[in-house]
């Protein structure tokens, strides 16, 4: 008698949607604190800093796609708990570099490096087990419902607010106490995870497939990946233009703080209803609406940098474009990654999920430095803004073409 295999266990969405506000509360318990103490203990020049930070960026957002990759031929779970690994051993590098009779540098740097790789291996797993979880939710009402990947972003937003505030609270003891404390969180996360998360075949054994690096195969993502890396350079702003247009305005550190309290507020507030319109209008129309939304955002900073404006006024019209770029990202990040499975058919998503997120960091390794570059340039102080508008703009006109494309059978790989 025949007897139908069961199929492979799914990981269950509340461990996803918690390790996800886990990895949040660890990471921005530390990395907020990583410029002041390269200030303090080391004595580096902001620019060094700055320098060491997009470093440490890229080795996480630049490498995804070789973590989507590994996930594809080691699987999931296995990537997720390396992953983890990894961010311990940063982490304790971190707190080794300032523990010996001087500081060492060059094992901070080592650490920052080692934090982000960790960030690189574990993120794709979760979204390949995201997707999985979504594909294998019931359709009913799905046009009315968020989608997995919004419930995600609001999760990590928690761990966001959350991090910094249990950072503080360890920062009187010193931030090699703070650094132990975050690796101390990732080894109690990554038991967890080894206990919860289904020992699975790598999607590529599963399916029969051999061979790597399909993302890089279908010219149609590689397109839709380019093209939605302006998200990520938006986004972005909200850490490094935003704020130092707000330092411009002679606003203190309680009004950027503020900023980054309205962004978070609206995160939480507004990404699930978002979604739920997302899922009713369809990506090519959300697509469109949230890279239009990002650019007009920085459209209202480049019409208050040549109108002539009270520091007041341009206060709000930072608040205002702030409000204008998250809510663009809320629209178009879970949309860009609910259309990775789309794409992928029936390859594996690991590759795809990386190229994603790899194209996004390098362009914001590139982008960032244009962008600090324009805003000294006083001749035309709107020239940053206009840049950063640029992309979203072709971004809006041309990403909803390649997104309908997506699930058809043109590529020879499916």
């Amino acid at each position: 008698m025949h007897v139908t295999p069961a199929p492979p266990r799914a990981t269950r969405t509340p461990v996803l949607l918690g390790t996800q506000l886990m990895f949040n509360v660890g990471f921005f318990a530390v990395v907020p604190f990583l410029a002041l103490v390269m200030t303090d203990d080391f004595g580096l020049t902001a620019a060094v800093v700055g320098l060491v930070l997009g470093v440490r960026t890229f080795a996480q957002q630049g490498m995804f796609l070789v973590g989507g990759v590994l996930a594809d031929r080691f699987g999931a779970r296995r990537t997720i708990l390396t992953g983890c690994a990894v961010r311990v051993l940063g982490f304790a590098t971190l707190a080794l570099s300032l523990l010996t009779p001087a500081p060492q540098l060059a094992l901070f740097v080592a650490g920052t490096v080692l934090t982000g790789l960790g960030g690189a291996l574990f993120s794709p797993g979760v979204n390949i087990l995201v997707a999985d979880a979504e594909q294998r939710r019931a359709p009913a009402g799905a046009r009315h419902r968020a989608s997995l990947f919004a419930w995600l972003s609001v999760a990590g937003e928690f761990g966001a607010v959350l991090g910094p505030l249990v950072g503080a609270a360890l920062l009187g003891w010193g931030f090699v106490v703070v650094a132990l404390a975050g690796a101390a969180l990732f080894v109690l996360i990554g038991v967890f995870l080894a206990f919860a998360l289904p020992r699975r075949k790598p999607a590529s054994t599963e399916r029969g497939i051999h061979g790597r690096w399909w993302s890089l195969r279908d010219r149609r993502f590689v397109a839709f990946s380019a093209l939605h890396a302006a998200d990520l350079l938006a986004f972005n702003q909200l850490y490094l233009a935003l704020p130092l247009q707000l330092a411009r305005a002679e606003a203190g550190p309680a009004v950027v703080a503020a900023m980054f309290a309205w962004v978070s507020a609206l995160t939480l507030v507004l990404q699930l209803p978002v979604s739920r319109w997302c899922h009713r209008v369809g990506a090519a129309r959300a697509l469109r609406v949230g890279y239009g939304l990002s650019a007009a955002g920085f459209a209202v900073v480049a019409a208050s940098a040549v109108v002539p404006l009270d520091p007041t006024g341009r206060i709000v019209a930072v608040f205002a474009a702030a409000g204008l770029v998250i809510l663009g990202h809320l629209t178009t990040n879970p949309t860009a990654q609910g259309l990775v499975p789309r794409f992928a058919g029936t390859l594996p998503t690991g590759s795809f999920f990386g190229l994603l997120s790899t194209c996004g960091g390098v362009v914001v390794l590139i982008g960032n430095v244009a962008v600090g570059a324009l805003l000294g340039w006083t001749a035309a102080p709107f020239a940053a803004w206009v840049m950063l508008a640029a992309p979203l703009v072709v971004a809006a006109v041309c990403a909803p073409r390649v997104a309908a494309s997506a699930g058809t059978a043109d590529s020879p790989h499916r």
